[in-house]
């Protein structure tokens, strides 16, 4: 068993805020949000940036939707699945961008089954030109409605060359005892393409290691991976983009249909090794951080992942 230490000292939301190059004058205005009963809508300029609901019938865990790159282009499938449109499989687990556990003291935060609850901001929406970010409370709870942890989301999203950027920080602390997270392929950060972009109708996924397609890039471990085809005349994606600060690599759970996952908890389900089992005594803190790069470029260009990723790190 890997045992997680106390990390000391609270996370500063100063590393999410903007430095370096700003955006350019084609790029749309200001960021700026409104925030409803369920959700809080994220726009810049005229056009929509994402829709991040934090309560949802069926949906029990926070997430995004409605996820577009710059020029309003939307990059995730829509939610809920459009009949005839999109594939409507795993409609309420695959919601857009979002974190999930299918193993989290044998609870299964990923398929619906357990219950990731929305508290409140503890840091409210920010806006300034360019960039957006907050804070959530939420608690870990069975279906019965038992806390078992607590999790602190933070989150932010800034304008970027040829992109946005989302950081989401995701830090875990126990209620009642032992939080152990489990081995399944079905546990870290996880993104659903839209439809146009799967590589069933066309559109490609690389890693940082030079691999295509879901089946050479399913189940390796890496820096980043993209997904990403061409809508409405642009070359739109995701590439997802584990920190080099997480407690180990992410293996990545890749599919054509257009899901994309990073996982750093799956050591046996993607390598038949060991099982995995992270655990996080009370009092401890756990930590994850993910960098999701929302891009668009020229049809015929393949985006530059890797200054991407550079810039990430610099976060």
């Amino acid at each position: 068993m890997l045992r997680v230490c106390c990390f000391v000292g609270a996370v500063l939301t100063a590393h999410l805020l903007l430095s370096g190059v700003g955006c350019s004058a084609s790029e749309p205005g200001a960021f700026s949000s409104e925030l409803r009963d369920d959700r809080l809508v994220i726009t810049r300029g005229a056009e929509p940036v994402a829709h991040y609901l934090f309560r949802d019938p069926q949906v029990r865990r926070p997430f995004f939707a409605h996820v577009h790159a710059p020029g309003g282009i939307q990059v995730t499938r829509n939610f809920p699945p459009v009949p005839g449109q999109d594939a409507v499989d795993h409609d309420t687990m695959h919601p857009g961008v979002w974190l999930g556990f299918g193993d989290l003291n044998g609870h299964d935060f990923w398929r619906n089954r357990a219950t990731i609850r929305h508290l409140r901001f503890s840091e409210p929406p920010l806006a300034r030109a360019e960039q957006l970010t907050f804070a959530t409370e939420n608690r870990l709870e069975t279906l019965a409605g038992e806390a078992i942890g607590l999790l602190t989301s933070r989150i932010g999203i800034m304008a970027r060359p040829g992109g946005h950027l989302l950081i989401w920080e995701a830090e875990f602390s126990s209620t009642t005892g032992d939080l152990v997270f489990g081995d399944q392929e079905e546990m870290g950060l996880g993104v659903r393409l839209a439809t146009p972009l799967t590589e069933k109708n066309g559109g490609t996924i690389r890693s940082r290691a030079g691999a295509r397609g879901a089946r050479a890039t399913w189940g390796k471990t890496a820096e980043w991976c993209d997904y990403s085809g061409v809508r409405d005349g642009r070359r739109v994606g995701m590439t997802v983009m584990p920190s080099p600060r997480n407690f180990r690599p992410s293996w990545f759970h890749n599919r054509d249909y257009g899901l994309m996952a990073a996982n750093p908890f799956g050591r046996q389900a993607f390598t038949r090794g060991e099982p995995s089992a992270v655990v996080v005594k009370p009092g401890e803190t756990f930590r994850l951080r993910f960098g999701v790069w929302l891009h668009a470029s020229a049809p015929d260009d393949e985006p530059d992942c890797e200054v991407a990723y550079q810039d990430f790190l610099q976060r």
